[in-house]
């Protein structure tokens, strides 16, 4: 309870600084937004029907599902159940589709043939800076990520990969046991828990001790937390959909923004506290300040901050997501959770060992559970390119200006490569051939992305994912206490709706 008093204060802290006018009352506030989002969209609607002519289709382009909404196209079906729609619209019209939401056009691609165009493509095709820049550059900063040319992007990716190597691995895997051990402290014997929340937190903590270093770990308490909720929040739909000088209209976009300039000036303090000690930390960090650019240029301090704070960003809400639904699935299949068990008895021993790095490697029933969570449930329901040409796929023409999509949950569903019973929670379907009935079926199983597009930190979130588990399992058994929940379709993140569950200290 004093953690939600805390955010529900700094909230109103951050909202406060964001104010235009104290006499602005919040009628009135809400009133001009409405109606200046309403006046927007009236002219861009207007722009798109008469100017555009947006709907008229070239022969060999790909077929155009038609919607009887005007604007929003088929966002409102789309939104309900993203997956179900897709694969309905797959069996229907084929493995290359356009559809219009809220007057853009996507063009999903579905299956392994068509998907092998997005992740085999080149940056100046299917370009990912003009779909990503304006909903990440606000939260990362000026001059990082998508903010920058794709040839400074790929250098500043082969930085972390640089820190991402398994000699830091194997000294990462004590110090996420210890973080987890002393946070379960506070479990006791027996009670209920939000897996999401647990996990949001954990994930935060061990990833900042890992990855940022001490000094920015002995300062993570609450506050920091909360900037990072806030900037998460950033993560939105209206962040991609508004033009960036309409941000200011919605309250969350005002108060990501004033978190980044709160977060930056922790980072810009323990950047220089690390300098000034001479300590050369193990830790990305270090890696960021000692690593030049190919022309020779260091980084500036404002450059590492939006590096720390994407590094974190990058990976803590899709890994909370995925604990989560993994805690999920395991409280509603017991037998499977007690195999998970089992095994860390054989691979520690009953007095159950410090977890070390080869032993998260042997750990195949583990694995395979957060194989097939990663499947189910991915965290990333859309993976979006912007077409800067014409190209070529199944036979179809994509015009250039479209927004070019793959569904890793939806290809990750299709029953002619995953078998019919594709929809069951089943690890052992990864015991053989990466769980694919067919070998030429790379795209269709996608988390961390294919090919070109691969996250970098996909090593990263096995090793800390497994080893926080790897904790919980030894000290804890999980029971549901509600049906299973449905994802949360409203959400970039595809989280649990419910994630609460009981947990009692195994004897």
């Amino acid at each position: 309870m004093e953690s939600n008093k805390f955010h529900t204060q700094a909230e109103a802290d951050v909202e406060t600084k964001t104010t235009f006018s104290p006499s602005f009352s919040l009628t009135a506030s809400a009133t001009f937004q409405l109606a200046t989002v309403v006046a927007v969209l009236g002219v861009v609607f207007i722009y798109l029907k008469f100017f555009r002519r947006a709907n008229i289709q070239a022969k060999d382009a790909p077929p155009f599902i038609p919607s009887q909404v005007p604007f929003l196209g088929s966002a409102i079906e789309f939104n309900k159940n993203p997956v179900d729609f897709l694969i309905r619209m797959k069996n229907q019209y084929g493995p290359v589709f356009t559809i219009e939401m809220a007057g853009k056009k996507f063009t999903y691609l579905m299956g392994n043939e068509a998907s092998s165009l997005l992740f085999n493509s080149k940056n100046e095709d299917l370009n990912a800076e003009d779909v990503y820049a304006k909903l990440v550059t606000p939260v990362f900063g000026k001059g990082v990520a998508y903010d920058v040319p794709n040839d400074i992007f790929l250098e500043q990716k082969k930085m972390f990969k640089t820190g991402l190597n398994i000699a830091r691995f194997k000294e990462y895997v004590p110090i996420i046991e210890q973080e987890v051990r002393d946070y379960l402290t506070r479990w006791g014997d027996k009670g209920e828990i939000d897996l999401f929340e647990a996990f949001s937190e954990m994930i935060v903590m061990t990833a900042s001790h890992c990855l940022h270093g001490p000094e920015i770990r002995s300062i993570l308490d609450e506050r920091v937390a909360h900037l990072y909720y806030l900037l998460d929040q950033g993560f939105c739909p209206e962040a991609w959909l508004l033009p960036s000088w309409l941000h200011f209209l919605v309250p969350k976009l005002r108060r990501r923004d004033a978190a980044h300039v709160e977060m930056k000036k922790i980072f810009y303090a323990a950047i220089e506290k690390r300098r000034a000690s001479g300590n050369k930390g193990e830790d990305m960090l270090q890696t960021l300040l000692d690593t030049p650019y190919k022309s020779g240029r260091y980084m500036t301090d404002d450059e590492i901050a939006g590096m720390l704070i994407g590094l974190l960003m990058a990976g803590q809400h899709t890994s909370s997501s995925t604990s989560s639904w993994l805690g999920v699935f395991l409280a509603h299949n017991t037998e499977i959770q007690r195999q998970c068990y089992e095994e860390q008895c054989q691979v520690r021993g009953t007095t159950f060992e410090p977890v070390d790095y080869d032993q998260l490697k042997s750990m195949r029933v583990l694995d395979n559970a957060f194989r097939e969570t990663l499947r189910l449930r991915p965290p990333i329901h859309v993976i979006i390119r912007h077409s800067r040409k014409p190209l070529n796929v199944c036979g179809y023409t994509i015009p250039a200006n479209h927004s070019v999509c793959v569904s890793p949950t939806a290809n990750q569903r299709l029953t002619e490569i995953w078998g019919e019973e594709c929809a069951n929670f089943n690890p052992e379907r990864f015991m053989e051939n990466d769980g694919l009935t067919s070998t030429e079926s790379k795209f269709c199983y996608v988390p961390f992305g294919a090919g070109r597009h691969r996250c970098i930190g996909e090593s990263f979130a096995y090793l800390q994912n497994k080893t926080i588990w790897s904790v919980l399992l030894e000290q804890y058994q999980l029971s549901a206490i509600d049906e299973f929940p449905e994802p949360n379709y409203q959400n970039m993140i595809h989280t649990p709706s419910k994630s609460v569950v009981r947990y009692e200290k195994r004897k």
